[in-house]
């Protein structure tokens, strides 16, 4: 834990994690504003410090976090709380790509707190962060986002998988990492809306090889992660690249990372093609057929996250809409839904579950981009 001294501390600031006075004694949970009274009361016992394993939520942030819960009435106490966490990670992975983006070397420190914390937030709340992802608009910069998310779904399937935890911090970190050479791409390409000449595709293709540069000799991680990074897009049936590698020659974590860097590509716009939903997105991977995908990976995936992700807004045939709320493994096209908006088009004030195992007349007729929710409810 870290100390912090009484003396800077001031009514009304929000820590992330538990705030001790020494041992176990919380002076105040997570989430809980100080007042001005717990303050003084540590004057009047002379405590000079106090700690915690969590950071003061900035007034900014905490603003975003306003404004995203005002855009998206539907997020959850527990959703908003990741939400935070999310764009803490988000915020220090572009500062760490801002500084090798400029020939600066962060070294390791950042990178693996960023691991941590994401490793510790899918382990408490894999089911909101998979939603976050889903909103695919919460952050603004495309690619710390983008490898955040990355991060989080290449760690709910490695812990499907049942990787051993050293493991699960090489697939986490190379997760992190894998696409930190598309720092070295031109922009103009990255950029590119039109369709890319054989060149650009070619030079899109040397940043695995690129990403395994930056990893392994400029912040020097260990060949098994920067591996990862330089294996990311090589196929299950051998037709990948940069080597060419097949089946169980691929690294594991690479396996894990490639469904998960295919998957958050689909869910989150891109400059040559929009967004897909997550159920879209889902299909997609399922039809894969042993191609691109070791299908162990990809069964992983779908048994955590299911084929109608938790967070995916759907349409009922009766007209109404909800929310996933849980899914049946035995079921997974019968999830429980939290209604949003009844089959009148009104919108449901309490909350309202319906198990469409139990509700034999019910049934998901469509799902709906999460992004349009606003128009969608009134």
């Amino acid at each position: 834990m870290k100390a912090i001294k009484v003396s800077e501390l001031k009514a009304g600031t929000r820590f992330d994690q538990p705030v001790y006075i020494e041992g176990e004694n919380i002076l105040v949970p997570a989430e809980i504003p100080l007042k001005q009274k717990d303050i003084d009361q540590l004057l009047r016992w002379e405590i000079e410090e106090v700690y915690t394993e969590g950071s003061a939520l900035k007034e900014d942030q905490e603003i975003e976090s306003r404004k995203v819960k005002e855009a998206r009435p539907w997020l959850g106490i527990r959703e908003e709380k990741h939400l935070r966490t999310y764009s803490f990670a988000v915020e220090k992975v572009d500062k760490v790509f801002q500084e090798l983006s400029s020939g600066g070397v962060s070294g390791h420190g950042a990178i693996d707190q960023v691991v941590s914390d994401l490793l510790d937030a899918v382990r408490q709340g894999r089911n909101e962060l998979i939603q976050l992802i889903l909103l695919g608009d919460v952050v603004e910069q495309k690619l710390a986002s983008s490898a955040v998310n990355c991060t989080i779904i290449s760690a709910v399937i490695a812990y499907a998988l049942k990787l051993t935890s050293h493991r699960l911090l090489q697939v986490a970190t190379g997760a992190l990492l894998h696409d930190l050479g598309m720092l070295k791409i031109s922009k103009d390409i990255l950029g590119k809306e039109g369709k890319l000449s054989p060149e650009e595709v070619n030079q899109i293709r040397t940043h695995p090889i690129l990403s395994y540069q930056i990893i392994s000799k400029e912040l020097k991680y260990p060949e098994e992660i920067a591996a990862i990074a330089l294996q990311h897009h090589e196929h299950w049936d051998g037709k990948g690249y940069p080597r060419r590698l097949k089946g169980e020659d691929i690294l594991i974590g690479a396996r894990i990372v490639s469904v998960a860097d295919a998957y958050e590509a689909m869910v989150n716009e891109r400059p040559y093609r929009r967004s897909m939903i997550g159920y879209s997105a889902m299909k997609s991977l399922l039809s894969d057929n042993g191609k691109h995908f070791d299908p162990k990976a990809l069964k992983a995936f779908l048994e955590s996250v299911g084929v109608f992700p938790i967070g995916s807004i759907v349409q009922l045939n009766d007209a109404s809409i909800g929310r996933v709320a849980e899914n049946h493994v035995e079921a997974p096209l019968r999830p429980k839904l939290e209604l949003l908006v009844d089959e009148y088009g009104a919108r449901i004030k309490d909350q309202e579950i319906v198990d469409l195992v139990a509700r034999k007349n019910l049934f998901i007729a469509k799902a709906i981009d999460p992004k349009v929710m606003r128009e969608t409810i009134p």
